[in-house]
């Protein structure tokens, strides 16, 4: 009686079942929630946290550049009185000057100032072909430098056969003026541009054209040429001896330097050659004329020959305007009617090439001329015949460098195709 187990249909279900059900839906609902956290969660978070608002943008800097000209007349005090502070121009012209003389400021030349909200920033001035002035506002003042102008370069080879003068060859070929200049300037020992240049001379060299800007701007170095005249060939290569000047040379190392250049005037022409007996237009009788005139328009430039000193400077009824140097080796040069001298002094130095007074018809003269003088030991010579001394030829050291340069210089003249160097990168330096 004690014992009474339940019949079978009476036993109760049991439970776990369910209660695991329960448990994975619970589970499910779990990851669900986990796995909508992990994805939504970032955007949610941003929602409920909003990132700061960006800083308003600052505000754009205004700039200004200003191109102009200087005038006749300016002076830097005016000039940088227009775009700086009055108490701060007296000051800067003086911290100017150690750089740039400021009475050497040239009409015509161009200026740029750069303004940053109208405050002046930068000015820059090309002082000549090679070199700037620039002058910058810095916190603590203005700073003064002298710079090279930062050009592009490109070697390039140019050929002409001339057929009537050298200017108009080398027009016709595309160039500008100051390339028919260079090669006189080189060739002025051989070749008297006056009167030695027949139709078929021709010319070809090696020069650095510069560009600024993507423009170009002129000639610098004329590294190599060579000009063939009345069928003689003269070669001249650009080279440095050692602490020397740059000079050109043969190719054999002997300079193209000489004592006399073959006339003083760069391009003219012969009105009255040297006779020692010549029926004077003025005074109307003959009389000898050791001497031979150039005919150019007034104010044409006119060079020294050669080094030496100034001896005498004035004028005279029957000479004009007139200048006397002494050479070495015994040699005079007179210089007559001029319209006025050059930058020259009694008793001071020239150099080749300088300008000692320009062309004029001052004293017994019909038109505008020079006329050319010179003497040896006080005896008159005629200066188209003298073949003067040349200056020292390249050093034993230095004669392999420059053998091996001027064959390489040589043989891009010799080339048929016009060489054209790759562009070099605006540092001034060149490419070959």
């Amino acid at each position: 009686m004690d014992f009474d187990p339940l019949h079978p249909r009476q036993i109760v279900p049991d439970e776990p079942p369910r209660r695991r059900r329960k448990l994975w839906w619970a589970t499910a609902v779990g990851a669900a929630l986990g796995l909508l956290l992990l994805i939504a969660g970032p955007a949610i978070y941003q929602a409920l946290n909003p990132p700061p608002p960006p800083p308003p943008p600052k505000p754009e800097i205004r700039q200004r550049v200003i191109t102009g000209s200087i005038v006749p007349g300016e002076t830097l005090s005016l000039l940088f009185g227009r775009f700086v502070p009055t108490q701060d121009v007296h000051g800067l012209v003086e911290k100017v000057r150690p750089y740039f003389k400021p009475k050497d400021l040239c009409a015509g030349q161009s200026y740029q100032v750069c303004l940053t909200e109208d405050r002046f920033a930068r000015f820059a001035y090309d002082i000549n072909r090679d070199e700037q002035l620039i002058i910058t506002r810095q916190d603590s003042g203005y700073e003064v430098r002298r710079t090279p102008i930062p050009y592009e370069i490109k070697v390039e080879r140019v050929r002409g056969v001339i057929s009537s003068s050298l200017f108009e060859t080398v027009n016709s070929i595309g160039e500008e003026d100051s390339l028919a200049l260079l090669l006189a300037d080189i060739f002025a020992y051989d070749v008297d541009f006056i009167l030695d240049i027949r139709e078929g001379d021709s010319f070809q060299a090696l020069v650095e054209k510069r560009y600024r800007d993507g423009k170009p701007a002129g000639y610098g170095k004329l590294l190599a040429a060579e000009f063939t005249n009345q069928g003689e060939t003269f070669q001249a290569i650009l080279f440095r001896d050692g602490s020397r000047a740059e000079a050109y040379y043969a190719p054999d190392g002997k300079s193209r330097r000489q004592q006399f250049l073959r006339a003083p005037l760069e391009f003219s022409r012969i009105s009255s050659g040297f006779t020692m007996r010549r029926f004077h237009p003025i005074a109307k009788t003959w009389r000898s004329h050791p001497a031979i005139d150039y005919a150019a328009p007034t104010g044409t430039p006119i060079r020294s020959v050669g080094d030496g000193t100034v001896i005498a400077k004035g004028y005279s009824d029957g000479n004009g305007n007139y200048v006397k140097i002494r050479h070495s080796n015994g040699y005079e040069t007179m210089y007559l009617h001029m319209s006025r001298h050059g930058r020259i002094s009694q008793g001071g130095r020239v150099a080749q090439g300088q300008v000692i007074g320009f062309v004029g018809s001052t004293g017994l003269a019909t038109g505008p001329h020079l006329c050319f003088r010179m003497t040896r030991n006080s005896a008159p010579v005629n200066p188209g015949k003298v073949r003067s001394i040349a200056a020292e030829p390249i050093s034993r050291g230095n004669l392999p460098v420059f053998t091996a340069q001027a064959a390489t210089m040589l043989a891009q003249l010799s080339d048929r195709t016009p060489r054209v160097a790759e562009a070099a990168a605006p540092t001034g330096r060149r490419t070959n």
